[in-house]
């Protein structure tokens, strides 16, 4: 397979986790593209696929708003700390705004041979990027992890996706759209992963009787957190529930307290673990879009619980690109099967386990960054053959 590629990525940001998930993912790929050395290398999984060898370079502007958000936060300044500790393998340029219009961008692309571009990135930049491609030779790729495509297409033909050399879409239902709405020849699956080098099991005492790492998401599934997660947890009172996340309202909040939920807030994702082990299990809410129209697509959330080794039950799902095996986690149909599943585990803890270990196996063998990396990799060497 083709190595030693000088690999660019335009990100929102890949430094900044508030209320951007995408990048907890990035984070993984382009370690596992590259050379594949951390922080300590004692944590990363022996049975991972070898990194790629590749020079990748990320690219992010200095000014986002997930960055600017997340310094709003009393652990914002930590996070950036962390982020930069547990992953200094990761190589950022951060460019000033109006910088990608000058020659500071076209002379630090000189010599790359694929740029991937992730769709939260501004018309105007995209625009630069592609006029640069065709100036410079690279391949350019575009990347999306979003339900935009789908809810607001219009949004995406602004991007001019149709100029790219291929498309890398996070599931199957939207590799479909991007062919059949948008008329792209070259889509390929890339579904996002667990960075296996910081999410695997580790040995805590319970805190708590259910953890859920997740943002409120406006509309998104609102309705969903109050039926698995709110109303179960009123139901188990005599329970210890916890929910993390961002962009909480009030009411939400009034709710949240009702129920006997404790919030905590923002939560660094690099923290993330260390709350799972001191949990004894886990739920995935998945937003309307991935429940519905675009089926097939776990999200980030579930592939790092599982790779974290604590049991995880799902709200409505259908896994219709079979990425899970049975056992691997469980499915729920309502609020009642939901609250019978939570009951079931917690009064199971050797059911709990093995669960539990059936989806950290899931993981290893075919759902961590370096697996993707590899894919993505071969996706490299088929778009420069063209």
């Amino acid at each position: 397979m083709i190595s030693g590629l000088r690999v660019a990525f335009f990100v929102h940001s890949i430094c900044s986790d508030w209320n951007n998930g995408n990048a907890h993912y990035l984070r993984g790929l382009v370690r596992a593209l590259g050379s594949g050395h951390t922080a300590d290398a004692s944590v990363v999984d022996p049975e991972a696929v070898a990194p790629q060898g590749h020079d990748v370079t990320v690219f992010e502007p200095e000014q986002n708003w997930s960055s600017e958000n997340l310094l709003t936060e009393s652990k914002g300044t930590y996070s950036l700390a962390q982020f930069h500790a547990v992953y200094p393998d990761i190589h950022v340029e951060r460019y000033a705004p109006g910088v990608a219009n000058g020659s500071a961008l076209r002379a630090s692309l000189a010599g790359f041979d694929v740029v991937v571009v992730h769709e939260w990135n501004p018309p105007e930049l995209i625009a630069e990027l592609l006029e640069l491609r065709d100036e410079l030779g690279f391949r350019a790729l575009f990347h999306d992890t979003h339900h935009r495509a789908s809810s607001t297409p219009e949004q995406i033909r602004l991007l001019q996706v149709e100029r790219f050399d291929g498309v890398l879409a996070f599931g199957e239902a939207l590799r479909q759209i991007y062919q059949e709405r948008f008329g792209i020849a070259h889509v390929w699956t890339l579904h996002e992963a667990a960075d296996t080098t910081v999410f695997f099991p580790r040995k805590a005492n319970a805190e708590q009787d259910v953890v859920w790492v997740g943002n409120w998401g406006d509309d998104e599934r609102s309705a969903e957190i109050r039926s698995f997660l709110v109303q179960p947890a009123a139901a188990l009172a005599d329970r210890r529930f916890c929910i993390y996340g961002v962009r909480y309202p009030e009411d939400a909040l009034r709710e949240l307290d009702e129920a006997g939920v404790s919030f905590g807030g923002y939560l660094p994702n690099l923290d993330a673990p260390a709350q799972y082990a001191a949990a004894r299990l886990t739920v995935h809410i998945p937003r309307q879009y991935y429940a519905a129209a675009m089926t097939g697509i776990p999200t980030i959330r579930v592939f790092e619980a599982l790779a974290s080794g604590i049991p995880l039950i799902s709200a409505p799902w259908i896994d219709s690109e079979a990425l899970f095996e049975p056992g691997e986690f469980l499915l729920v149909r309502d609020i009642g099967e939901m609250v019978e599943a939570m009951m079931f585990l917690l009064a199971n803890p050797a059911a709990a386990e093995q669960q539990a270990q059936r989806g950290v196996e899931a993981i290893r063998k075919r759902h961590t960054c370096a697996h993707r990396a590899q894919q993505l990799s071969s996706i490299f060497e088929e778009v420069l053959a063209r």
